[in-house]
């Protein structure tokens, strides 16, 4: 389970400012409205003191056919519209409606996202590898071929539950998230598989023979390499709405039993997952409102450890403050 973390919670708004008679914390500042909405998302992007230049790449999940759980384009239309943003995405590596491009297309208009935004499937004309810190199981990352185009990334994700990681917050989203249908594969598999046409062989693998941990240690390898390839011009935001227990690569997900808590967001995407977490695992269940179901399934998938992972690689620290903008 996690170490115990650095948490303050203050009014202040700026960076590292202690609240009023707390000594300064040490760790990264991680900012945090309870209000869910268009004008909160923006409101919270600001609030990092960080502007986004230039051709701005906005990575979400767009949501397989039948979820509803995912980032909903009213929601987030401000903010991309805000950074002059353009919608990314990659597509999948499992049956489903977003495996093919042409499936994927579909799924993104009827999603809404077409009309909010422009979109871009990342890997629709093929990915590129760039380098990775750690080559222990993966010599490079496989991501779509378009995120060349782009000057900064915003990850913005949605903090909910994940089958296979435990938990899927922004680590997720740079990791598998950016990576092509290929790239997908060799992260699942901890770099034994990434021919797409093997993608049976490959998941049969994934079943019977790869350990978790090495699992989740690619991921962070993968998110750590995004954030290298992109020079550090990546802001991270973590929503934590409609927090069911699977992720929304799922079409027929488990309804969630925790209510919405809110947005949280930092540069250090590190420490932005561990507080969100962290604020998992200090809920106060009681009923209609639990969190046990979401902490199961992140301490059965050892979801902690791509957090344990990208911090001892060099991407951030779980040492945080939390400061609310409320």
């Amino acid at each position: 389970m996690a170490a115990a973390a650095c948490m303050v919670l203050c009014g202040c708004k700026q960076k590292n400012e202690p609240a009023s008679g707390q000594e300064p914390q040490e760790g990264a500042t991680v900012y945090m409205t309870t209000e869910i909405s268009p004008e909160a998302l923006v409101k919270i992007y600001e609030a990092l003191g960080v502007k986004a230049e230039g051709r701005v790449a906005v990575k979400i999940s767009s949501g397989e056919g039948g979820n509803k759980h995912y980032l909903q384009p009213a929601l987030i239309g401000d903010l991309v519209k805000h950074v002059n943003g353009t919608l990314v995405e990659c597509n999948t590596a499992y049956a489903g409606t977003r495996l093919s491009t042409a499936d994927h297309w579909q799924t993104i208009r009827e999603h809404g996202f077409l009309d909010i935004a422009p979109f871009d499937i990342m890997d629709e004309e093929g990915d590129i590898q760039i380098p990775v810190r750690d080559t222990t199981f993966m010599k490079y990352n496989r991501v779509g071929s378009h995120i060349q185009n782009y000057d900064w990334m915003i990850n913005l994700a949605h903090f909910k539950g994940h089958q296979m990681g435990g938990f899927g917050g922004v680590l997720k989203n740079a990791s598998i998230g950016v990576a092509s249908t290929a790239g997908k594969l060799y992260i699942h598999t901890a770099g034994h598989y990434e021919d797409p046409t093997k993608v049976d062989e490959a998941w049969a693998y994934v079943g019977s023979d790869v350990q978790q941990d090495h699992f989740l240690e690619c991921m962070a390898t993968a998110a750590t390499a995004v954030h290298d390839y992109m020079k550090g011009k990546v802001l991270y935001i973590n929503v934590m709405n409609n927090m069911s227990i699977d992720c929304d690569c799922n079409g027929a997900p488990a309804a969630p039993e925790l209510k919405d808590m809110g947005i949280l967001a930092s540069t250090d995407p590190v420490a932005l997952d561990q507080a969100c977490y962290d604020l998992v695992h200090q809920h106060k269940s009681v009923e209609g409102d639990n969190a046990q179901p979401l902490i199961d399934r992140m301490a059965e998938m050892h979801g902690v450890h791509t957090i344990e992972h990208a911090e001892k690689i060099g991407l951030g620290s779980r040492k945080y403050q939390i400061v609310s903008i409320d």
